[in-house]
């Protein structure tokens, strides 16, 4: 079966980062589209994008983009009783650590982050790119790879996205969905923990798999053939059960 897959990006970079991709799963026979960030706080843009989604089978977020994936399921299925297969890379449900959730960004950090942000947000900009890449051999390379892909954003966008990463919070969103979802981590990730895998795990949730995998946490940017090796294999594994 060849499926209908939209693709949401991370934050920061814009849409192109993905498209390797989204030319990896192509080359599947899938069909797929990919998306930027949204503002999900804003009820107006949130149901654009859940009219959106309702038209594919599989919706896959990277980073910000898989909560922002798990809004949307959540959406449609509270909606229309409908269950998209969701799949989230790099992604961890709630950014910004708290007291339940404590496998994430360090309050201080985040703020720290966005106080750069709003001072020189330029440099800021440049710095994340290099944590996305950070933790392997091929840092300096897979740097030069994601620059080469990165498209400028408007400032209010990523003003958003902030906004989303230091709130969004999806974890009873996952705990309680009843479709199928699927988690792919990486061990040298400097941006979000390996260790949410087995956080999620302990979740329970009864359609819930997770996968960690070696690199960093650009890899569904500069392993595109492996990132779509991953999506592909779990949705066959689906198909057939």
């Amino acid at each position: 079966m060849n499926f209908s897959i939209l693709l949401i990006t991370g934050w920061g970079g814009g849409t192109q980062l993905l498209h390797p991709l989204q030319q990896a799963l192509e080359n599947h026979a899938h069909r797929v589209e990919v998306i930027n960030i949204f503002d999900a706080f804003d009820a107006a843009v949130l149901q654009q994008n859940v009219a959106l989604a309702r038209a594919y089978d599989v919706i896959v977020g990277w980073s910000l983009g898989g909560q922002l994936a798990a809004v949307l399921v959540n959406e449609i299925e509270k909606k229309y009783a409908e269950h998209k297969i969701l799949i989230t890379l790099a992604s961890n449900p709630c950014f910004v650590a708290n007291d339940f959730w404590p496998h994430a960004m360090p309050v201080a950090t985040f703020k720290a982050f966005k106080q750069s942000f709003e001072h020189d947000a330029i440099s800021t900009l440049k710095r994340f790119g290099y944590m996305v890449c950070q933790g392997v051999l091929s840092t300096k390379t897979d740097l030069l790879i994601l620059q080469s892909l990165i498209q400028p954003q408007q400032i209010q966008l990523l003003q958003q996205g902030l906004v989303l990463l230091e709130n969004l919070n999806v974890v009873d969103i996952l705990k309680n969905y009843s479709g199928q979802q699927y988690h792919l981590f990486a061990m040298q990730d400097a941006l979000v923990p390996h260790q949410v895998s087995h956080d999620l795990q302990n979740l329970a949730a009864k359609y819930l798999n997770t996968d960690t995998i070696l690199g960093a946490h650009a890899f569904p940017v500069t392993q595109p053939l492996m990132s779509s090796d991953q999506i592909c294999q779990y949705l066959r594994k689906i198909q057939s059960s």
